[in-house]
């Protein structure tokens, strides 16, 4: 049922003149409580949420932030083995935290281990081997990427000393006999039990680390702890990788009511749980506050009459914000909130709906100028900017080019020829797009399309016929325009990235399967779809692949084998 905004303002100014009245007589306690209770949890989310920060500060800043400058270090190839060990000698020397590091090396069982001398010998105090003990299995490490765990911390207590332990891996570029080599490192967590223990809050209340079985860690003798009510309210939050800081009320199995709030690290599969007990929350309650009557009928009457000229007048841009929200949802960019002049929230919400509808036109007109790859790019940058540089990507690349095109513009108006290049390109473009491809750009009457995952060869081949087939059904007919289309395709890798100057730059896919794709498009004649040989193994039934005689390309030394590509149960007359 609807409930229209006069009516809730007017009940709203009854019940402020009205309950008052009803209220007479009941103690302030609970007032005075509820503002307890608001500054008990304000502290609490301040503590869980402070130490939160410390860990991952201290877990990227002082742990993996000089890890990877070490691993900078031992990757550069000027250095010999004993230069390695001895930056990680020294680099560990420099973190007083971490207790051993390691190189280890694919498929060999004997890494490269460098430890804390001072830790070691409190591991052979208690019995341990220190090598065996800190030593990280290649075992561990091939779960670790498998994982794509690189970076992030797995935790482990050493019963014999009580000692928390994180264990780490990064991946190194460097390569040993064509193995790869990983940088691991294990680091005491003593310092985040400090930070916890030494905490001023614990003088008044308790703060927990809880792992995603509800256990307490950092702690010398954990303890499952999954029957209080805020644990387990947290542990499918950490299972799930959620970072949905809460607060709490509760009460503990042994019946105590409890405040509480919980954070969560983003470096660490912990919660953090601050806990406050409500007796010692509201001790500071010492006195009640004296019953008052605050309302009569003069001022009911006046508050009634006030609501209802308020919500009228503040009705009236919210239905009209809303309408323009509507047809923003829907897709109308042109809508704007007019008429609303009121210098408050709700003008300055209309300001910003008008804004924000100018700027998602824009956004969307220019999303048409850009190819999927360089959005995703956008998407999935690290930073604030887009930085240049490529990446080795193996795909496969469709060029489709005009044939006669040249001819056409210069025996017709200009506007035919921008209206039938647009209708060749809609067929094109809608055809890369159902066979998975993305069309990198748009050169003169040419397509240049890119396909990449898995049975990209096929659907590259497939999407060419499909082209080829579908541009001569529409304008293969018309042979007073003389119009053609011959496509080239072929696979391999490339460079994939931004490149250009750094206030302007272009993604865009660089490389010899480029070129060669180009060259065997320029190659191919009317109605003709030229593959290279990487591509036609690769294609499944249903496309007929004719070997054509190798033929000749610009920048080949070597005559290049090719294929011509059709479907085997499509064949229209018209093409040769």
């Amino acid at each position: 049922m609807r409930f229209p905004l006069p009516l809730k303002f007017f009940l709203f100014a009854a019940l402020i003149a009205v309950v008052p009245l009803a209220l007479v007589g009941n103690n302030l306690v609970q007032i005075a409580r509820e503002e307890l209770k608001s500054a008990v949890n304000e502290d609490l989310t301040s503590v869980a949420g402070q130490l939160r920060s410390e860990f991952d500060s201290l877990y990227q800043g002082r742990w993996l932030a000089p890890l990877m400058v070490i691993r900078s270090g031992v990757d550069n190839p000027e250095l010999d083995v004993a230069l390695k060990v001895a930056l990680l000698t020294e680099g560990m020397a420099q973190l007083p935290d971490v207790v051993s590091l390691q190189l280890s090396v694919e498929g060999s069982d004997i890494p490269v281990l460098v430890s804390n001398e001072d830790f070691a010998a409190q591991l052979a105090e208690v019995g341990l081997d220190p090598v065996q003990t800190l030593s990280i299995s290649n075992e561990l490490l091939a779960n670790i990427e498998g994982t794509g765990q690189f970076g992030r911390p797995l935790i482990s207590q050493l019963p014999d000393t009580g000692d928390w332990l994180a264990t780490l891996a990064l991946p190194m570029e460097s390569i040993i006999a064509g193995r790869k080599l990983t940088l691991g490192a294990r680091i005491n967590l003593n310092t985040l039990q400090r930070s916890v223990l030494r905490h001023p809050f614990t003088a008044r209340g308790e703060i927990t680390i809880v792992d995603h079985a509800g256990r307490a860690v950092l702690v010398e003798a954990p303890e499952v702890l999954a029957d209080r009510a805020i644990v387990a309210s947290a542990m499918p939050l950490i299972v799930a990788g959620a970072r949905a800081d809460a607060l709490e009320a509760y009460a503990r199995p042994d019946g105590t009511a409890m405040l509480g709030a919980y954070a969560f690290p983003d470096w660490f599969p912990f919660a953090v749980i601050a806990e406050l007990s409500e007796e010692t929350a509201y001790a500071v309650v010492t006195q009640m506050m004296q019953r008052i009557l605050i309302v009569g009928s003069l001022g009911f009457a006046a508050a009634s009459i006030g609501a209802l000229i308020f919500s009228r007048r503040l009705k009236r841009p919210i239905l009209k914000i809303g309408r323009v929200a509507d047809a923003v949802g829907e897709g109308d960019f042109s809508q704007r909130v007019d008429g609303v002049r009121s210098r408050d929230e709700i003008g300055d919400l209309a300001g910003r709906i008008n804004v924000m509808a100018g700027q998602l036109g824009e956004r969307l007109e220019l999303m048409k100028f850009v190819s999927h790859e360089t959005v995703t790019a956008i998407q999935n940058r690290d930073g604030d900017r887009m930085r240049r540089g490529g990446e080795r990507r193996e795909v496969t690349m469709l060029f489709s080019d005009i044939r006669g095109y040249t001819a056409f513009s210069e025996t017709v108006p200009p506007e035919e020829v921008i209206e039938v290049l647009n209708r060749y390109f809609e067929i094109q473009s809608e055809i890369v797009e159902r066979h998975g491809g993305d069309i990198d750009k748009f050169v003169g009457d040419e397509l240049m399309a890119m396909f990449v995952g898995e049975d990209k060869e096929d659907r590259a081949v497939r999407c060419g016929v499909e082209i080829k087939e579908a541009l001569a059904a529409s304008f293969g007919a018309q042979s007073a325009r003389e119009l053609a289309v011959g496509v080239g395709i072929a696979s391999g890798d490339v460079v994939l990235g931004a490149m250009g100057a750094r206030d302007r730059m272009d993604y865009t896919v660089l490389g010899s399967t480029v070129n060669l794709a180009a060259r065997l498009c320029a190659k191919a004649g009317p109605w003709q779809v030229l593959v290279d040989r990487d591509t036609s193994d690769l294609v499944d039934e249903g496309i007929t692949l004719k070997e054509l005689a190798a033929v000749r390309l610009k920048g080949y030394a070597d005559p290049i084998p090719v294929f011509a590509a059709q479907a085997e149960t499509k064949q229209l007359e018209h093409l040769p």
